[in-house]
């Protein structure tokens, strides 16, 4: 599909320019759709990972917790539960990933867990505690890669569609109109050639 331009040399060098734009926004786009699908892979990675990571802890945690908990007696799990005196801070941020606005969550942990007594409290108990505190903070990692994949792939597919349409729409129209008009003009030199020697032929 041609785009509706008249024939003429301005309109033919506006087209140009306009094609040499669009070439290198294609190029831009493409270059930056390759980084957003790099970055999306890579993210995704870590995503799995840190899924089994947060499995892991978490089943080390609880079978500590199972066996501490059968040494322990009611009330010094009442007294472990009420001494822990830590705390965990989040300050939600945002960075930029190849042009892409994301969350950045930093997890500050604040007191001591272990400020029960030691003596009456077997290790198992230190172990659960020791993988219950490393679990939280991985959680809060996983939710901020998650929904940086969510962002990206809506980027990833904004930006393919726009690489598509420059691609497969916009840059060819361009061509077979640059290619029209320059026919067209063409044609109108040979006629006005054509019609100069007419002249030249009659006056002899």
């Amino acid at each position: 599909m041609r785009l509706n331009v008249n024939p003429n040399r301005m309109e033919l060098m506006k087209l140009r320019n306009r094609l040499a734009m669009a070439r290198r926004g294609h190029k831009l786009l493409k270059d930056k759709l390759d980084a957003l699908i790099q970055d999306f892979v890579r993210i995704v990675r870590e995503n799995a990972n840190l899924r089994r990571e947060i499995e892991r802890e978490i089943v080390k945690a609880f079978e500590a917790q199972n066996v501490a908990s059968l040494m322990l007696s009611e009330a010094d799990k009442d007294l472990v539960t009420l001494a822990s005196q830590q705390k965990l801070l989040l300050e939600v941020r945002t960075r930029y990933l190849t042009g892409v606005r994301v969350p950045h969550f930093e997890v500050k942990v604040e007191g001591d867990p272990y400020s029960y007594g030691v003596i009456r409290t077997p290790a198992e108990l230190d172990a659960a505690f020791r993988s219950f505190s490393r679990v939280l903070p991985l959680m809060i990692r996983l939710a901020e890669v998650e929904k940086t994949i969510e962002l990206l792939a809506v980027e990833i597919e904004k930006t393919r569609r726009r690489v598509n349409a420059l691609e497969y729409v916009l840059i060819p129209n361009l061509e077979e109109t640059i290619k029209y008009i320059q026919l067209k003009l063409e044609e109108l030199a040979r006629s006005a050639i054509t019609g100069i020697m007419r002249i030249k032929g009659s006056m002899r």
